[in-house]
Parts: C-alpha cells; structure tokens; sequence
C-alpha cells in the first residue's frame, strides 16, 4: 500500500485543481437556490483545510453587535452540547467510532488521508464532560467528567430525572440528580440504533417531544449515493420517533441524507432539522439544507435532491418515491457542512435582531472549491417561517491561507441566553452575547 501513497496524493491533488465552483455560496442559500446542472468528475473535489489551531488568545470573529469569548477551552474534539435546567452544560467529547469496513479500498483510504488532514482522525474520547460557571463571568470554571466508557456519543436529552444519550449504536438512559457533577450507576439500553461495520454517518442526535412521551433520533445514510447497496440503508438517512415507554420506534420521515441538528420552532412547534446533503457532482451541488419535517414526509435521497431533481447516478430509481419527494424550506449552501441547528429564545443575551430565527453551525466543506461554511451564521424567522438572508455570527475560522484554526460544530442557547458553539477542531467552546453586553449577563 505504500507505494499507492504518492499516486493518492497526486490524485487528490489533480482534483482539487480541476472542477470548481462557478456561483457563490450565496446562491445555494435560501428558499430557492440556484441548482446548476451536476458536474460529476473522474475523481471527486478535493479541497481539505489543514489544521492550524487557535493561537493564544485567538478567537473568531464576531458579527456585527455581537462579541465572543471563550467558555470552556483544553477539551477533547467537543462535538456537541447540551444545557440542563441548572444552566450546566453537557459537551459531548467524541469522535467516529472503528468502522473497517468504511475504509476497504483505495476511495476509503483516500478518505481516511482527507480526514487526517482535516484533523478528524483523533480518537474518540467517549465521554460526556459537564461544564459549570459558578462566578456569572460566562466563563466555566468547573469542568468535571460527567459520563464516560461510552460509544462514540453524540446527542443528549433530559426527560424529568432521566438523561438520555445517543452513542452510536443505541440510545441509552441514565438516572440524573440535578446538581450532580457525574453520573457513576450505569445505563440501561432503551433502543438499537444503526450501526455495525460500515456506519458511514456515525453522529445520532436526539430531542425529546413537548410532553416528554417521543424522542426523535436522526440516524445518517450509509454512503453518499446508497454505494453500498439500498440494503445497507435500512433504519438510515431518516429521523426515527422512539416511544420512551415501550422502547419501540418507527420511521418517522425519510429520505434525509445526513440529519444532524434539530429543534422545536417556537412559533409554529414543529421540528425542524439541518440535513448534508450529498457530494461529487459539483462544488455549486447540491445545497445542504434545514427544514421542517412532516411525520411521514418523504425528502429525496437517494434517488432525488433538493425535492425531485434526479440523481442519474443511483440504480434501481424510484421514481414513485421521487414524485412525492418533499423539496426543503431553506437551503444553507452548498457542502457547508451544517450540521448543528438551534432556536432563538426570546429573553436573550443577544442584540435584538437575533430574537427570532434560527442559528446553524457550518463544519466546513471538504469537496468544494473553494471552501464553504467554516462558520456559524443565523437564518431570521417570522411567522415560523425564514424571512430572509442569513447572515454571519461567527466567522475566521479559516486562516487567510485556508487553515482551520476550529471547525463549528453543535450550537445551543445557554441558561443565560448566550449562544454556545462547540469547536471540534479547536477544541474549545465559545461563548457569543450582545456586544454591550457584558459576559456576566
């Protein structure tokens, strides 16, 4: 395998110099994006961010009237948060599990060098660490291992005294005492969930219902284009509803490439998610996207994106699927990479103009060029609807030379109406209020 070491790296490089972008990523945003003819290419893009984390006392850049500090710093790859009653805030510290059969081949070998290069290759730490900020000062000074021993963990939920948590090949139930820096009793299994020795899409995040009785769980596809057989996809790329009493579940939409964030609207009270969709036909295709989701609602993939367009490249087309395929409300642009979502809530640290809309953090593209996302930006909402363009609220995670100093991943509203984001790459949380706010608030 050595000697196909500078072959791959030639390759990757000849893809990366080819095929490129020929509308901004603007025009894959909103509720009617630009969708170009597909350019499918010999070898995929390739455009990846080396690492080059954050230098001391560096730190993105804020919006317009909006400042941010760092709230948790010296994690272990933070994926993903959550906000208990308390105001504690539970950081998800993971990464993908062991997948052998995912990398087979030279394309998984290829992948592999992308994601080390990416700094996606890290081991998984498989824990759940609890940050507290006991001084007001928006600043977490306590930092304690709250779970740990699990598998590659990523979603959380508090349904009364039970915490739910999503590893990635089931949902599990702990007994939580409010105040409690850990959790040492053990979990009990509430349900399987997809996995096995592909598990191409790892991430498995969970909300609970209003009243307490669902939990909806996203469960990613098992390929870009179903690859691996349609076989392979079963229980995949949908979000499932999870009767927490009986333990059962059912599809409750499909069709969803890779569902990661979600969230309860305020306004109308439906849920909504922000879905990848899939790569190697163009850097301007195909938009990833948030949407709501309708109980039964089918959403295109494999066999059709961004509503009906056909993928020619996927066998044995459905085109009965194809013709109910549901087209997604809002587009957030091309291999963006979106995969946290968060609702603005009213009484906020954050200036008005962010009191209604939604805030989605965008990992970064690997397959466009140029880049994409790297950053954190807000979709305005009216009437339960968005109302207009996005606009950024975290940027400069990339260098001026294309260096991730941090990759944003999930984003949440903390007890005090700031706006948490979890940095994957730069290993840190950061914390964004108002600007004439002050930190404490």
């Amino acid at each position: 395998m050595r000697h196909l070491y500078p072959i791959a790296l030639a390759a990757l490089a000849l893809s990366a110099c080819g095929e490129k972008a020929t509308l901004p990523v603007a025009s894959g945003m909103g509720a009617n994006p630009s969708l170009p003819a597909p350019n499918a290419t010999l070898l995929p893009t390739v455009n990846v961010a080396s690492v080059q984390r954050w230098a001391a006392g560096a730190k993105p850049v804020a919006g317009p009237g909006l400042q941010v500090a760092a709230f948790a710093e010296g994690l272990d790859h933070p994926r993903w948060l959550y906000v208990l009653p308390n105001g504690d805030v539970l950081v998800a510290e993971t990464n993908s599990p062991p997948k052998p059969e995912d990398s087979k081949g030279i394309k998984g070998w290829v992948q592999g060098l992308i994601m080390g290069r990416a700094g996606a290759t890290v081991a998984s730490p498989n824990r759940i660490t609890l940050l507290r900020d006991t001084k007001g000062t928006g600043v977490a000074d306590v930092k304690t291992v709250f779970l740990k021993g699990l598998n590659s963990p990523f979603g959380m939920a508090l349904v009364g005294n039970d915490l739910y948590i999503a590893d990635t090949d089931a949902v599990l139930k702990f007994a939580y005492t409010p105040g409690a820096t850990a959790i040492a009793t053990p979990g009990t299994k509430v349900v399987d969930l997809p996995a096995g020795l592909i598990n191409h899409h790892w991430t498995k995040n969970i909300l609970a219902s209003r009243d307490g009785a669902t939990l909806y769980a996203t469960v990613g596809s098992n390929s870009n284009v179903g690859d691996n057989g349609l076989a392979a996809e079963t229980g995949r790329a949908a979000i499932w509803a999870i009767d927490l009493k009986t333990g059962t579940h059912r599809i409750f939409a499909s069709g969803l490439r890779n569902p990661n964030g979600m969230g309860w609207e305020p306004a109308s009270g439906k849920l909504w998610t922000a879905v990848n969709e899939r790569d190697e036909i163009g850097s301007d295709l195909v938009p990833d996207y948030m949407t709501s989701v309708t109980d039964g609602g089918f959403y295109g993939w494999p066999f059709s994106y961004y509503g009906q367009n056909v993928d020619v490249r996927v066998n044995d087309q459905r085109p009965d699927l194809v013709a109910r395929a549901i087209k997604p409300d809002y587009a957030l642009g091309p291999h963006t990479a979106s995969l946290g979502l968060t609702f603005a809530k009213g009484d906020s640290a954050l200036p008005a103009a962010y009191a209604d809309g939604a805030f989605v953090g965008q990992h970064g593209s690997w397959n466009r060029k140029p880049f994409s996302g790297y950053k954190v930006i807000f979709v305005p909402f009216a009437q339960g609807v968005p109302s207009g363009p996005a606009v950024d609220v975290l940027t400069g995670f990339l260098t001026a030379d294309g260096k991730a100093q941090g990759r944003p991943v999930g984003v949440t509203i903390d007890a005090k109406g700031g706006l948490l984001v979890a940095d994957d790459v730069g290993n840190k949380v950061w914390r964004v209020t108002g600007a004439a706010q002050t930190a404490s608030r």
